[in-house]
Formats: C-alpha cells, sequence, structure tokens
C-alpha cells in the first residue's frame, strides 16, 4: 500500500526517534509525554466510571427502600380512602400505564430509646406489608419472612440492621418510642410514649435507611401518630427514570389538595453535588491530560531542530513546507493517538475490575477505604459508560493535535540554504 510520504516519515520519524540511540534524549521525553497522555485518560476514565457506579449503587439501594413516586395529602390529614386516591391516579391519562403498584403509608420522624443511653432519631413507616411489596425491592423480598410478623394490634417494630445494632437490639427486645406529641397529665405535660416489640431487622445495604428506618404495620402507625388512617400512597413505576415527568403530571392533575413528590426531587441535594464533582474531577483530570499533551511541543522542537538536515534536503527534492508541516503533525499526531488508545486500554481494564482490585487492597493493608457509615455502600463499583468515554478520546485526541502546530509551523519555515550552511 502507497501512503502519503508525509504519513511515511512522518511514522518513520516516530520509530527512529524511539529507537534509535543518537537521539535518545528526544525519545525520553517523547516516551514521557505518551505516557502521561495514557495515565491522564486512564484516570478521567477510571474516575469516572467509579463515580458513575458510585451513583449507580446508591441509587439502586435507595430506591429499594423508597418509593419512586408518593402522593401524600397537602395538609398532613389523612387520607379518606387511600385505594379511592389510588384509583384517581391510574385514572390520570399519562399515568396510569406507568404505574405497576401502589400501597398506602404513615411516616413520621421520632425518637426511639432503649435505655438510658441510646437514644436515636429515627423514621418510623407505617406500611401494609402486602401491599408495601408492590412498591419497594425490600418490602418484595422480606414479605414473607420479617414483614409478615407485623400483626395489627401487637405493636411489632422492624429496626434497620445499623438502627438495631446502634440501640443494642436484637428480635426479641423492646424500645421505646417517645412521640413528638405531648400528654397532658395533672402533672403537666409530659412526652408520650410507647413499648415496640422488636420482631426482626432489615439490611437494605443503604446506611442511611439501615440506620433511620423503622417499619410497623400500618394500622399500629394510624393509632400511635393519631391520623386516623394513611396520610399518602406510594407508587412504583416501571421506569424509575419518568418519576420526574409523572410525578409532575400527577400533580397537574389532582390539584393543590395533594402534594406530590418523586424520588428525584426527595434526594436531589446529594444527586446534584455527585453531578457536580463529577463536572470538576472532569475538568481537573482534563487538565492533566492537556499538560502531557503539550509536552508533545518539546519533543516536536527538539526533533525539528535536530532534523534541520533532513528537512533541507526534502525541501531540495521538491518538499512543500505544507508537505514538511504535516510530516510533523503526524509525528506528533502519532504520539498522541498511542498515549490516548493505551490509555483507554489501561482505563478500562482497571475500571472493569477496581471492584476486587480494591477489595485485594483492603485486605493486605488491612484498612477499610469505603466505611459504609461515610460512603453509604462499602464496596467499590464501577460503570464504565461510552457517553464519557467517547469525549474523554476525542479531547485527547485534539489537545495532542493542537499541540503540534506550532512546531509543525516552525519545520515549514525552515530554509534549505540555512540549514545546510555548516552541513
Amino acid at each position: 500500500m502507497n501512503w502519503p510520504y508525509e504519513l511515511q516519515i512522518g511514522w518513520r520519524y516516530t520509530r527512529a526517534g524511539r529507537a534509535g540511540r543518537r537521539n535518545a534524549f528526544i525519545s525520553f521525553i517523547s516516551g514521557v509525554s505518551m505516557l502521561g497522555i495514557g495515565l491522564g485518560v486512564a484516570a478521567l476514565i477510571i474516575v469516572l466510571s467509579v463515580m458513575n457506579g458510585f451513583r449507580q449503587e446508591v441509587q439502586d439501594r435507595m430506591l429499594a427502600v423508597i418509593p419512586h413516586v408518593e402522593v401524600l395529602s397537602a395538609d398532613g390529614n389523612a387520607l379518606a380512602d387511600w385505594q379511592a386516591t389510588a384509583a384517581q391516579i391510574r385514572a390520570v391519562p399519562e399515568v396510569g400505564a406507568e404505574v405497576v403498584g401502589a400501597a398506602p403509608y404513615i411516616a413520621a420522624q421520632t425518637l426511639m430509646v432503649n435505655g438510658s443511653d441510646n437514644i436515636r432519631g429515627v423514621i418510623v413507616r407505617g406500611i401494609s406489608p402486602a401491599d408495601e411489596a408492590t412498591v419497594t425491592d425490600i418490602a418484595a423480598q422480606l414479605k414473607d419472612t420479617v414483614l409478615k410478623r407485623l400483626v395489627p394490634g401487637e405493636w411489632d417494630v422492624v429496626l434497620g440492621i445499623d438502627l438495631a445494632r446502634s440501640l443494642g437490639v436484637r428480635e426479641g427486645d423492646k424500645v421505646t418510642v417517645v412521640l413528638p406529641e405531648p400528654q397532658f397529665t395533672p402533672a403537666g405535660s409530659i412526652p408520650r410514649t410507647k413499648r415496640l416489640n422488636v420482631v426482626g431487622v432489615f439490611n437494605a445495604g443503604h446506611y442511611e435507611y439501615d440506620s433511620t428506618l423503622a417499619m410497623v404495620q400500618l394500622d399500629d402507625a394510624a393509632k400511635l401518630f393519631r391520623t386516623g388512617g394513611p396520610t399518602g400512597v406510594q407508587l412504583r413505576l416501571k421506569n424509575q427514570n419518568d418519576a420526574r415527568r409523572v410525578g409532575a403530571a400527577l400533580q397537574a392533575a389532582l390539584g393543590p389538595q395533594f402534594a406530590v413528590r418523586d424520588w428525584t426531587r426527595t434526594n436531589n441535594n446529594w444527586f446534584q453535588a455527585v453531578e457536580l464533582e463529577k463536572r470538576l474531577m472532569f475538568i481537573i483530570l482534563t487538565l492533566i491530560v492537556a499538560v502531557a499533551a503539550f509536552n508533545l511541543v518539546s519533543t516536536l522542537v527538539m526533533t525539528v531542530t535536530d532534523k534541520q538536515s533532513d528537512i533541507a534536503i526534502l525541501r531540495t527534492l521538491g518538499a512543500t513546507p505544507r508537505s514538511v508541516m504535516g510530516i510533523f503533525m503526524v509525528q506528533g499526531a502519532l504520539s498522541g493517538v498511542i498515549g490516548t488508545f493505551a490509555g483507554v486500554l489501561f482505563g478500562l481494564l482497571v475500571a472493569f475490575n477496581v471492584g476486587w482490585l480494591v477489595a485485594g487492597l483492603e485486605r493486605l493493608f488491612h484498612v477499610a477505604f469505603l466505611p459504609s457509615s461515610v460512603y453509604l455502600i462499602s464496596r467499590m463499583p464501577s460503570d464504565p459508560q461510552a457517553g464519557d468515554i467517547v469525549p474523554i478520546v476525542v479531547i485527547s485526541l485534539l489537545l495532542s493535535f493542537v499541540a503540534t502546530l506550532y512546531p509543525s509551523w516552525r519545520a515549514s519555515r525552515v530554509q534549505p540554504a540555512e540549514a545546510l550552511r555548516y552541513e
């Protein structure tokens, strides 16, 4: 195959610059440039993949415990008939086909006490175990085991595993719930309390819920908080990503007497923080790639200085300044391409195996890089996405190409007579 001579010579200079003894220093600088580009690209891919995996992992565990959409009375009072409200929701044209599960609920913040020292702020959620199983994954997993023990009138409670651990209780023990509404007696107002039987624990894998959530039977919750019935309806959708659209349609259809919340708004601050952090990390690591790419400038400048006699001979044989410029652009671009794709391969190799790599390092050094109490999850997830990798490759190649322009232009300005004067 007869390639254009600019490509042939540029490829020859790239190989010679790497292998020739005479140009060992130039070869070293060129290798460092390619290594820097490769490491920068790999770092970008690994970091963004881990951030994608972290976001997806936390989101999945979060949605295993909470519904996609919540519809509740705007004034906080009980719904007259939650099933009628669910039917009204399904009757909304844009919503009905999307809803695959509905369940009543009551939720309130309280204090939970065991002894005089163990006091924790908790969210007590009143549920109907059979209906709840159609809405959340954790209820579907536990409906025939732990949640089956929630019997109306028995005042039973199921605790998150970290909440039970922090209170120092286990199955068969009792805990005391301190309610925010006071009880008035002849001696004055005192906190209203209720003793509950711990009949089981659950492990959602999400520290925030495992450490703060307690589930009781719906009728018991209605008596406990004096609501008279469920205060809202939870919905599960076919596609969790449609929650915001469905929530907006419901709010418009149901009117101001209902408040509609979807999971993206309930946890909006967390998701915005993750997205902002991802953008900032992309910018910071792209600057590392840029520094490495512009190291190609010094490599090509030294190559142009070293190859002035070759340039002069090419010009004498009829090569145009444009052709000479093309030769050195090819040389620099090839270094960028090699560095970029080597970085992509290494980055993907690490990104797809980062979970067991981190686990191995934790076992080797006896440390926990991801304590669940801080990072919500205890393992390193990774989710490489083409939407991140393609822009990384394009930016790296573009920066490498831009870095070749000035040295190549300098090469095209070399005058044959001046270059050969002292040869």
